[in-house]
C-alpha cells in the first residue's frame, strides 16, 4: 500500500482529548475493576447499559435488546460472521447485520455515526476508530471530539458494579451448564450403575423366639415392645 506524499487529516483529529486531575472522582477504591458502560442513543433508543471493549473486533447488539427496541428482524441483512468468547466454550453466529445511528452527547454538542452491527451492545474498536474516542478505565470516563468541543461521557459507577456482577452470573451460569454436558460425554453410565450403594439393610434382626413386653406396666394404653425371651422382663 502506497504512502500518500502528503499527510491526510482525518476530521476530528485536529481537537485534544486529554485526562487530568479535573476527571479525577472523589474516590477510586478498585482501579480497573468495572469495565466502561455508558448509556448512547442506538436507533433512537436510549440504551443504558453498552460496553466498550477497545479488545473486541465487533460492534454487538445482541438479540434480547434488538427485539426490545421494536425493530422487525427484516430489517436484518444476512450475514455469515462466526465468533468466539460471547459465550463461554461455545462458538456463537449472528443473526445477521443492521445499520443503527449510535449518538452521543447532548442536544447542544452530539456526535452521531452509523454502525454496521452483527448480533445489545458491545462497542469496539470500530466504534472506537469512528468517533476518534479515548476511554479512561480509572476515571470511567469516555472522550471523543464534537463540533463544540470534547464530549465527555461519565460512567455510573454503581450500574457498572451492578453490570460486573450480572455478567459474573451469567458466565457463572454458562459454564456449570458447559461442564455438566462435557461431563455426560465422557462419563460411562455403566460407572454410574456400580457406584449406586445397595439400600441399606435393617440393623436389627430377629435371632430367635420373642415376646412382647409393657415398657410401662402402670400405663395399659401403652404399646408393647416385642424383646427376646432370652431376656428377663424386669
Amino acid at each position: 500500500m502506497a504512502i500518500p506524499a502528503t499527510t491526510t487529516y482525518l476530521k476530528w483529529s485536529k481537537t485534544p482529548i486529554t485526562f487530568d486531575q479535573s476527571d479525577h472522582p472523589a474516590y477510586v477504591a478498585t482501579p480497573g475493576r468495572q469495565a466502561l458502560v455508558v448509556d448512547p442513543v442506538v436507533g433512537g433508543t436510549r440504551l443504558c447499559k453498552v460496553l466498550t471493549d477497545g479488545g473486541s473486533g465487533l460492534n454487538i447488539l445482541y438479540a434480547e435488546t434488538f427485539k426490545g427496541m421494536g425493530i422487525p428482524m427484516s430489517r436484518l441483512s444476512e450475514s455469515n460472521m462466526q465468533f468466539h468468547g460471547v459465550i463461554p466454550g461455545k462458538k456463537a453466529r449472528s443473526l445477521g447485520q443492521i445499520a443503527l445511528d449510535v449518538v452521543f452527547g447532548d442536544s447542544k454538542n452530539f456526535r452521531k455515526k452509523n454502525f454496521h452491527s452483527a448480533y445489545h451492545a458491545i462497542l469496539g474498536r470500530a466504534a472506537y476508530a469512528r468517533f476518534m474516542a479515548r476511554p479512561c478505565y480509572i476515571y470511567l470516563k469516555l472522550k471523543m471530539p464534537g463540533p463544540k468541543g470534547v464530549i465527555t461521557v461519565t460512567e455510573n459507577r454503581q450500574r457498572a458494579e451492578e453490570c460486573l456482577q450480572q455478567g459474573s452470573k451469567i458466565a457463572d451460569d454458562q459454564m456449570a451448564v458447559v461442564e455438566l454436558e462435557e461431563y455426560k460425554r465422557n462419563t460411562d453410565p455403566t460407572d454410574l450403575l456400580r457406584s449406586k450403594k445397595p439400600a441399606s439393610e435393617s440393623a436389627f434382626q430377629s435371632a430367635g423366639e420373642k415376646k412382647q413386653v409393657h415398657i410401662h406396666p402402670e400405663d395399659p394404653t401403652a404399646a408393647p415392645t416385642n424383646i427376646s425371651t432370652t431376656l428377663d422382663s424386669k
